[in-house]
């Protein structure tokens, strides 16, 4: 990203941000091209397929833990619980706008180095960078070290864990020896992150506050190889 080419950045913005971007996929040898090489900003609507959503929807102001346990999780079938966010702050308070002025200065994760760093960006930084990129795969606000940040810490005052995931038995091991354990997402189209499993294999309850996205959700029964593909890159938009 140059002056040139996005003339409404600071040179200030634009120092932050591209340094960010070159710690973030250190393995990019022409930083100015690659990034675009694609050009999925333009295509990846065409690209993309239409989902065919055949999630089944459970109204959670009627759902047991009980039924909740016995239908879903322990058969292992994946659903979307509607209403399990009814009355969280966040659902008002969880915009770029809002968020861009009340942490204004404060840095999130947006990536992690060769070294296994975490790359951080302000958050003024990102909204700009929110605006204006073009970027195949942009960066992704994946930061799971809010809850212990004296100033970040206020997003865990705006949602409340839904009571089927308010077992936890990783709490009486400490906050210090746990494993992560909350994360707060958020990017623009194309962003995403690549095929994981959850620390120590545990597993993560997701909450769409707002926009759209999208999952790939494999049985535990997969072979390796299906997810070891070797793509020419391990982006999110690359598998999808």
């Amino acid at each position: 990203m140059d002056s040139k080419e996005f003339p409404e950045l600071s040179k200030r913005s634009l120092k932050r941000i591209n340094r960010a971007r070159y710690k973030a996929r250190e393995e990019l040898k022409d930083q100015k091209k690659d990034w675009v090489k694609n050009n999925y900003y333009e295509t990846s609507d065409k690209l993309l397929d239409p989902v065919v959503d055949t999630l089944p929807r459970i109204d959670a102001r009627t759902l047991s833990c009980q039924e909740f346990r016995n239908k879903y999780e322990l058969p292992r079938i994946p659903i979307v619980l509607t209403h399990a966010m009814d009355g969280w702050p966040a659902m008002n308070k969880w915009t770029i706008k809002k968020l861009a002025k009340k942490y204004r200065n404060q840095s999130f994760k947006v990536g992690e180095d060769n070294k296994g760093n975490s790359v951080k960006l302000k958050m003024k930084y990102y909204k700009e960078y929110l605006a204006c990129n073009k970027d195949d795969s942009p960066l992704y606000i994946f930061d799971g070290n809010y809850g212990d940040h004296r100033k970040k810490c206020q997003l865990l005052e705006d949602y409340k864990v839904p009571e089927y995931f308010s077992e936890d038995l990783f709490h009486y091991v400490g906050e210090r020896r746990r494993p992560p354990y909350r994360w707060v997402v958020f990017g623009p189209k194309r962003s995403g992150t690549s095929v994981h499993i959850d620390p120590l294999g545990t597993h993560a309850w997701n909450a769409l506050i707002s926009g759209y996205k999208r999952w790939i959700l494999f049985p535990t029964h997969t072979a390796r190889w299906l997810l070891k593909q070797k793509l020419p890159d391990s982006e999110a938009i690359t598998w999808f």
